[in-house]
């Protein structure tokens, strides 16, 4: 099965950016990272000490209704070059454990399973050959943050 798998919008973050407001309406503020580590939603790796970060509230798009969250996620300060391989799942996540969340087509929670990174693949196949699932997130195991979405090419 083919695939699409899509960071957060950089049209969204140019915005934020701009604007100096996140999705919940708070400010955009930068930091420097202090160590490695940040999963970064905006070109899907691991931040790299030094680097210039920011924490934002989003709200990814294929939930609606009280399925529809805010929540934290780390991206780049400025803007940069975002994912390259969105064919791929991103080789950052594969030592992350991850939830994939799917949604169907009224924007519902449909059914939700846990993968190990190497085995991601499989799950998103199981997910999508399911012809009721639209789109599917996927998240932190522990806090349920938002990751990327993943969706049928």
């Amino acid at each position: 099965m083919t695939f699409v798998v899509s960071p957060i919008p950089p049209e969204w973050l140019t915005s934020v950016r701009r604007h100096g407001v996140d999705d919940s309406g708070a400010c955009y503020d930068s930091f420097t990272a202090d160590e490695p580590g940040e999963a970064l939603r905006c070109c899907l790796r691991e931040a790299e000490a030094g680097e210039r970060l920011a924490l934002v509230a989003y709200r990814p798009a294929g939930a609606t209704g009280a399925y529809r969250e805010i929540g934290p996620v780390f991206v780049h300060a400025d803007p940069c070059e975002g994912y390259r391989e969105p064919g791929h799942y991103p080789a950052s996540f594969r030592p992350r454990r991850q939830v994939l969340r799917a949604y169907d087509k009224a924007g519902r929670i449909a059914d939700a399973i846990m993968v190990e990174g190497e085995n991601a693949e499989a799950g998103i196949e199981q997910l999508l050959n399911r012809p009721e699932i639209e789109t599917v997130h996927s998240r932190n195991v522990l806090y349920g943050c938002y990751m990327f979405a993943i969706d049928r090419t």
